[in-house]
């Protein structure tokens, strides 16, 4: 940065501060938009989303101008430097009394569907259009920060949490990241209504305020886009069932009982983590399979069983000698047990041995 002059701060956001430079070289002042994250190799600032989107979208006269990338490799530092505008729509419409010229309207509003177009044309959406990052300069609209930008034909789900909220299309809020670049027109839309307006279309203080904004305004969307909603959820819904059922390292045979349940259909494969973290306190089979009650009588003693289930539940001490089963209770020699009740019939039934009591212990 020895060839530039600090002349002042323009704003500053999240991940970056910028600042307006004159050239030592020239004399003329840029933007330069000073990274805050610190880098370690010229190839990973060659990889930047946003750098490599400008050089392949320059020179367009609808999109900011990168002039120079300065990196200082031992201090990790990156800075853009971009041509120098005058105001961002924001600063224009913000404590005006009167509304823009519909002449004036019009030059921006098509100045800016020509910067989406090319955009969009080369591969790239914005994923964050707002008054905030619309620059101008006397009559001349250019479409800048380009930092959540990404490629059209990258692979879904994308980030959900992207764009202001305000201007976030509907497929963003209602959805775990299936939406294309016709987010960017969603956005164009609702900057097109503040510039006319001077007020914002959809200020939602949260996302469920922001979908019942967007419902007031529009009204209950078509049968066509409801369906379409829907199956973009069952399609997630179904990639995390698969996800959960055949998981990508395999797992320890000794684990597979905390993970199976017995339905009325038989052995299903079910994932039982959310039931586990509803009742922590209660563990292993005891909680995850539930065992006919018997009728107990005389004395017991338990033999070998072949089900699997059932040996992980009651597996033989170092004795040799089997433990008690936890959801069955014993009733002592002197009373009388009442009749067995009603099996569930969603419950598979399973047939026990006698079981013998020797000196009141097992």
């Amino acid at each position: 940065m020895k060839n530039y002059k600090a002349i002042g701060k323009i704003g500053e956001g999240t991940f970056s501060e910028v600042m307006k430079m004159q050239s030592l070289r020239d004399g003329n002042y840029y933007a330069c938009k000073q990274m805050k994250q610190h880098f370690e190799s010229i190839e990973q600032v060659n990889n930047l989303r946003e750098i490599q989107a400008l050089r392949r979208l320059n020179p367009h006269p609808n999109i900011l101008t990168l002039h120079e990338v300065v990196f200082d490799r031992k201090s990790g530092s990156l800075a853009l430097i971009c041509e120098l505008m005058d105001m961002n729509i924001y600063e224009l419409i913000r404590g005006r009394r009167h509304p823009l010229s519909e002449k004036k309207i019009r030059c921006y509003m098509y100045q800016l569907c020509k910067s989406l177009d090319h955009i969009h044309r080369n591969g790239i959406f914005h994923r964050d259009v707002k008054p905030e990052n619309i620059l101008i300069k006397q009559d001349v609209l250019k479409l800048g920060d380009f930092g959540s930008c990404r490629s059209v034909y990258s692979k879904q789900p994308y980030t959900e949490y992207i764009s202001t909220r305000w201007y976030r299309a509907p497929e963003c809020l209602l959805t775990d990241g299936f939406y294309t670049y016709k987010m960017d027109l969603w956005s164009a839309g609702c900057v097109f209504y503040e510039i006319t307006s001077l007020q914002p279309l959809f200020p939602g203080a949260n996302e469920l305020d922001q979908i019942s904004k967007i419902h007031e305004v529009i009204g209950t969307p078509a049968e066509k886009t409801l369906t379409k909603f829907k199956q973009a959820t069952e399609k997630q819904a179904l990639a995390n069932h698969r996800k959960a059922f055949f998981p990508e390292h395999p797992v320890a045979p000794e684990l597979l009982s905390n993970n199976w349940q017995i339905s009325k259909e038989g052995r299903k494969q079910k994932q039982s983590t959310r039931q586990e973290e509803d009742h922590p306190k209660r563990q292993g089979p005891a909680y995850l399979m539930e065992l006919p009650r018997l009728k107990l009588s005389g004395v017991t003693k338990l033999s070998s069983y072949s089900s699997p289930a059932l040996q992980s539940a009651c597996g033989p001490r170092a004795n040799g000698r089997v433990p008690v089963l936890r959801p069955l209770k014993c009733v002592g020699t002197n009373q009388k047990t009442d009749p067995q009740k009603d099996i569930k019939p969603n419950l598979r039934q399973y047939r026990l041995p006698t079981i013998e009591r020797k000196a009141g212990g097992y």
